[in-house]
């Protein structure tokens, strides 16, 4: 079995105003794509356009990050919104954003649902429709936007049946249960970079989703690339995402993937 090919994500400019949420700069350097806070969960217009100066500088291709509109619980707690509602949340965050891409000479790379909406958007196949469709809504004949979800799940099927290029994601910082459920919590615990280590190796070699259980499940069908999440707001995220960059780069030598 040949490994995954493999990108890092983070999810970046996650403060607001003054407040200041992780290390971006150091993150920034490290990682291969960035998801940037479009203001619904966090950020605003002065941080988003920092965020993407940042990006750029640092050769880092840049996602919208967009939320459900709950500043308050940082955009972790599910809420009830019909399929068209939300696609024209996303319209609305995705296009700030990529006024800030326009204004730096960057293409929109992608676009990946934060928090509780991601999860939401992974279980329920109309409300996946409608955040793929915002994506869609930005791709052009030379920049086809992609959608970063969940492989096997609502995401990659809306993705499917819409010609929308899908980046499966795996997380290292949080866990999954049993049945292979991305366990999405309002603060971040710590994670061992042993367990980090030990959790991206064998992701990258079997292909498979280590579980709270101790066991394994296959990260999903027909999926041969995938991007390695680490958040920002983890304990000791700068340090993660190093880790997790070094497997990664180091897996992708060994495989001959450029």
């Amino acid at each position: 079995m040949m490994p995954l090919k493999a990108t890092v994500n983070c999810d970046m400019g996650e403060g607001f105003s003054l407040y200041t949420i992780a290390d971006d700069e150091a993150l920034m350097k490290t990682i291969h794509l960035a998801n940037i806070a479009c203001g619904f969960h966090a950020s605003d217009f002065s941080i988003m356009n920092t965020t993407v100066s940042l990006a750029k500088q640092n050769g880092v291709a840049v996602g919208a990050h967009p939320s459900l509109p709950d500043r308050q619980g940082f955009g972790r707690r599910e809420m009830t919104m019909e399929p068209d509602e939300l696609l024209s949340c996303f319209v609305y965050q995705v296009g700030a954003l990529n006024g800030f891409l326009k204004l730096h000479g960057l293409p929109l790379n992608h676009v990946k649902p934060h928090g509780a909406i991601y999860g939401q958007t992974a279980r329920s196949l109309p409300l996946a429709r409608a955040v793929v469709a915002a994506a869609k809504t930005f791709s052009t004949e030379d920049q086809k936007v992609a959608f970063v979800g969940l492989a096997g799940t609502a995401h990659q099927a809306a993705c499917e049946e819409a010609g929308v290029r899908f980046i499966a994601e795996w997380f290292a910082d949080l866990d999954y249960d049993a049945t292979g459920k991305l366990l999405i919590t309002k603060t971040h615990k710590p994670v061992s970079n042993d367990e980090i280590r030990k959790r991206v190796t064998h992701l990258l070699e079997s292909h498979e989703v280590t579980t709270n259980a101790d066991s394994f499940l296959p990260l999903g069908d027909h999926v041969t690339e995938v991007s390695i999440c680490c958040h920002s707001d983890t304990p000791g995220a700068v340090e993660i995402a190093q880790l997790v960059k070094s497997l990664v780069d180091e897996s992708n030598r060994r495989a001959g993937y450029t």
